[in-house]
């Protein structure tokens, strides 16, 4: 999962250095998701974070 996952946000990089300022935005805002679903990944692999309710 995290090696596609870091594939996205590569493309997504590159896709964001040649947007135009109209599709900027939305590049962004993928990005900015991609990023946190993979430091949410790395936080539950490391033991800081978990799925599971606190009760």
């Amino acid at each position: 999962m995290t090696n596609e996952l870091d594939r996205t946000i590569l493309e997504l990089e590159a896709e964001l250095r040649n947007a135009d300022p109209a599709e900027r935005r939305q590049i962004e805002g993928e990005l900015e998701l991609a990023l946190a679903e993979r430091e949410m990944l790395v936080a539950e692999q490391e033991g800081w974070a978990t799925t599971e309710p606190p009760f």
